[in-house]
């Protein structure tokens, strides 16, 4: 398993795995990413940022995210606490292969964003996810994020933030 940064040339299958969340999200009656979001431009975009990545596992795209060193406005007003105030990265739009699920690929992102922050010398990651995306507030909490409260993101939805000091 390797992860490289994202190229248009990955537009394709990056859309293919967002795709398959989307799919997901909607059965299991999660509204998250079923409004065209995330869509080209917005992956594009990403790219253009030069902070979207790809998981690769055999030459084959089967994961995407993007991690962002900026400060995300969203979450400067949260209905709860943070645990730091301290600079942070936040990772935005993980999508997995259905096929690659429970393999690992998730738990690989984190820790390369993980490692990739601390060489930026940020020690805190942030992450949100909506209410009733069970599966991903599972795995986040499982990996020592922890909840911090609810945000609203620029459309008033709301999701519930999490946290992690590395």
């Amino acid at each position: 398993m390797q992860i490289r940064k994202s190229t248009k040339d990955d537009i394709k299958d990056i859309l293919s795995v967002i795709d398959m969340a989307k799919k997901y999200l909607k059965s299991q009656n999660i509204d998250q990413w079923q409004n065209g979001y995330p869509n080209e431009e917005v992956i594009l975009n990403d790219i253009s940022l030069d902070n979207s990545y790809v998981v690769l596992i055999d030459n084959k795209v089967v994961a995407t995210f993007f991690i962002s060193f900026d400060i995300e406005p969203t979450y400067n007003y949260i209905d709860g606490n943070w645990l730091s105030d301290d600079v942070y990265s936040v990772i935005h739009r993980i999508a997995v292969d259905d096929t690659y699920k429970r393999n690992g690929v998730a738990k690989f992102i984190l820790d390369f964003c993980a490692d990739l922050s601390i060489k930026n010398n940020i020690h805190s990651i942030k992450i949100d996810t909506h209410s009733l995306n069970n599966a991903m507030r599972k795995f986040l909490e499982k990996n020592d994020f922890k909840e911090c409260g609810t945000i609203y993101l620029e459309d008033s939805s709301l999701r519930v933030a999490y946290e992690k000091l590395i």
